[in-house]
């Protein structure tokens, strides 16, 4: 049975605030809550008994989960359709630097995506595609919302996002900085390197002026066929997949 406290806890992170007041975060469903578990402190676990059952030999010491019914689970879920288990997680704390990260590998950078489907899209596509890394603004929408969470269907097991000041660390970085415009290069006939940043902006507005300057590689999606009428611009997490994809492509032995 679970008790008033615990579903007043289970609801109250689905506020940002409370969610970095108490260090926690919220994953709902086997698939993902066994996703996250190697890769966070679990805190909680609230579930089916038969979840219990076929997942106990996997829960950390001192962790007990807490059996509910069928009832109980969807009362004190924050899904439409709860599925076996919520998991309460700790926040991690991730302090790696842009230019550190960058200088090896190709990474991520969000400037001020708003929507939580798109962040946890995006960061499914950098697992897809083998990014680890993703940098976001401090006004990106938080990546470990329910609902975000829900989005990188696992992937923020295996790809650490985290918030930077991003203007002061992009200026700091000395390689590749590509980003997405409507004029530029064109994507498929670009030279595109292993290293650097790939930055994406915002749903509305893009890439916003301070940025865009700091961008030493200038790339265009181009329509097909070329000049014809089109809707004026792409899903930024519909672009994230098409330049991850042109990126990995060139890569291929």
């Amino acid at each position: 049975m679970i008790s008033k406290s615990l579903v007043r806890t289970i609801k109250s992170l689905e506020g940002r605030k409370c969610r970095l007041k108490e260090g926690l975060f919220l994953a709902e469903g086997g698939k993902l809550v066994g996703e996250l578990m190697p890769s966070f402190t679990l805190h909680r676990v609230i579930c089916l008994e038969g979840w219990a059952e076929r997942n106990a030999a996997l829960l950390p010491p001192g962790v007990t989960p807490v059996i509910v019914s069928p009832e109980e689970l969807r009362r004190a879920s924050l899904q439409q359709h709860p599925q076996e288990v919520i998991a309460i997680f700790s926040l991690p704390r991730w302090q790696e630097r842009l230019e550190d990260v960058a200088t090896h590998e190709l990474t991520l950078a969000l400037d001020c995506v708003q929507d939580p489907g798109n962040l946890g899209t995006i960061v499914r596509l950098a697992d897809w595609f083998g990014l680890r890394r993703v940098f976001c603004s401090t006004d990106t929408a938080d990546v470990f919302s329910p609902k975000a969470v829900q989005a990188t269907m696992g992937a923020l097991a295996r790809v650490r996002v985290q918030y930077i000041d991003l203007e002061a660390q992009l200026r700091a970085f000395g390689g590749d900085i590509y980003g997405t415009f409507l004029s530029g290069e064109d994507i498929y006939s670009a030279e595109l390197g292993g290293t650097g940043v790939i930055l994406l902006g915002n749903e509305g507005r893009g890439i916003r002026p301070g940025l865009s300057r700091l961008v030493s590689r200038r790339l265009v999606i181009p329509p097909y066929p070329a000049q014809s009428p089109t809707v004026e611009s792409l899903n930024v997490a519909m672009a994230a997949a098409i330049v991850c994809a042109e990126f990995r492509r060139r890569q291929r032995p």
